[in-house]
């Protein structure tokens, strides 16, 4: 045969969009499909209600906020898209690319893009927004129903952006169309970033509710994690764990709020061990640290600390129960009023009084608490409590006199997590304590006349870790 006979044999290749045939009965033939938006009750009058609070903290502003882009895994494919969350506090929207404009006189545009459907092109030739490829989303009015906010296509953006008024952008950089924006017009992106993070920091009743929510299905979350502890021990290791926990996350949730931290052994002193990819043995302690996040991306933020085998050792129980020591402590300081280093300085306070008792320091309490010694932060490096919400680490944008510096007042929502941390390799401590980390990390809401723990329902002892644990392997 002929290099010519065999070239005219070769199978030849047609591109679909170049056919008419295929695009005319492509386009035809589709029923209709369900497209609406499914929102929680108030969610729409919470986003309404941040929307005016941030006009008022910035009277006579034009502000643009965009919702962000999935950023690329590798390649063309890319990570699963989480929107902006102050973006997410003013719209309740978690659409990709959509851009929310609030007029220098307080109204508010949300513009979003339409998916390609069967009369276009993109339909079937457009990974990215086709239908045919993603299915089907909300359209405009579909989002102007649920949210109670009107919604322009995406395309007019220009046209609502121009003006001699200038802008206040966040999050540059995300949408070609923003990006020319601030080439162009003055922005003060930063500023409005920690007016935002200021108003976040008080949490709503709306707000509240959806953050209980996220700690109630962390807490199922973490029984699950117990229940597979035979199965991770038999060498599923610290993989088996964190998937277990990423399950009940996503199906209770949008997923996991952060990145899991799953901790056994040697580990457990790793602050951000979040590799999870070693062995679970018999003897360890299991640090999770881990929280999911709601559909309406809320997170929890729980870490606690249990033994495989459902007792701990004696070593083990012994940096506990200093742990749970600092927590109660810590917790006793969190009140309306009162300055938010104080309950920091309750935990690291209790933390080098136990640590000095040990013989692991032999300085004074008062070298230690000052400004010259501060010893025992080898051992907890880290800080004791911050912010929750939309973020793991939630406000962290407001000024230092609104946050660390300022004061603790209602609404608040707050991580509480003091621990020890000694590192196998640490010859500063006796080497029965090397290789043990041990964090206690409660979630808490600030009320006028008292602390609501919304984790309460796990243990924080270690009998009520160890009765905890036996419960759940008892329970296979």
């Amino acid at each position: 045969m002929t290099d010519d006979a065999r070239t005219d044999q070769t199978p030849k290749s047609y591109r679909p969009i170049d056919a008419k045939g295929f695009r005319d009965f492509i386009s035809r033939g589709w029923g209709p499909v369900d497209r609406s938006v499914s929102v929680p009750e108030g969610l729409a009058e919470a986003a309404a209600e941040h929307r005016r609070k941030l006009a008022a903290a910035l009277p006579g502003r034009r502000i643009a906020l965009a919702a962000g882009r999935a950023p690329v895994r590798s390649n063309d494919t890319d990570f699963q898209f989480r929107a902006d969350s102050d973006f997410v506090w003013l719209t309740g929207c978690q659409a990709e690319g959509s851009v929310l404009v609030i007029s220098a006189d307080g109204d508010a545009t949300l513009y979003l893009r339409e998916t390609a459907g069967p009369d276009e092109a993109d339909f079937f030739s457009n990974a990215r927004d086709g239908e045919l490829w993603i299915g089907p989303v909300p359209g405009l009015k579909d989002w102007s129903d649920a949210l109670q906010i009107a919604c322009r296509p995406i395309e007019e953006l220009p046209a609502a952006v121009r003006g001699a008024v200038p802008f206040m952008l966040s999050v540059p950089g995300v949408e070609p169309m923003l990006d020319a924006l601030v080439r162009t017009s003055p922005t003060d992106g930063n500023a409005l970033r920690q007016t935002l993070a200021e108003l976040r920091r008080i949490k709503d009743d709306w707000e509240l509710d959806q953050l209980r929510e996220a700690v109630a299905a962390s807490v199922l979350a973490f029984g699950d994690v117990a229940r597979e502890l035979p199965e991770a021990i038999r060498g599923g290791g610290e993989r088996w764990l964190q998937g277990t926990f990423d399950r009940r996350a996503r199906t209770a949730g949008n997923g996991v709020g952060y990145a899991s931290i799953v901790a056994a052994g040697n580990h457990a002193p790793v602050l951000h061990w979040v590799r999870n990819d070693g062995a679970v043995n018999e003897g360890d302690v299991i640090l999770l640290d881990a929280g999911v996040e709601t559909r309406t991306l809320y997170t929890a933020d729980v870490t606690r600390t249990f033994p495989a085998s459902g007792e701990y050792t004696a070593a083990q129980r012994q940096v506990h129960d200093l742990v749970h020591k600092a927590q109660l402590a810590s917790l006793e300081a969190v009140k309306v009023g009162a300055p938010y280093r104080a309950f920091q300085y309750e935990a690291l306070r209790v933390l080098a009084e136990g640590l000095r008792d040990w013989g692991v320091l032999d300085v004074s309490l008062d070298e230690l608490l000052g400004p010259d010694g501060q010893q025992h932060r080898r051992y907890i490096v880290c800080g004791t409590g911050h912010y929750i919400g939309l973020d793991v680490h939630d406000c962290d944008a407001s000024r230092p006199e609104a946050y660390f510096a300022g004061t603790i007042e209602a609404g608040m929502a707050l991580a509480v997590e003091p621990g020890l941390y000694f590192h196998p390799n640490d010859e500063t401590v006796p080497p029965e304590l090397r290789g043990i980390g041990i964090r206690i990390e409660d979630n808490v809401v600030v009320h006028q006349d008292r602390l609501e723990i919304l984790t309460e329902d796990l243990p924080i002892t270690t009998d009520g870790l160890e009765q905890w644990t036996r419960s759940h392997l008892n329970a296979l």
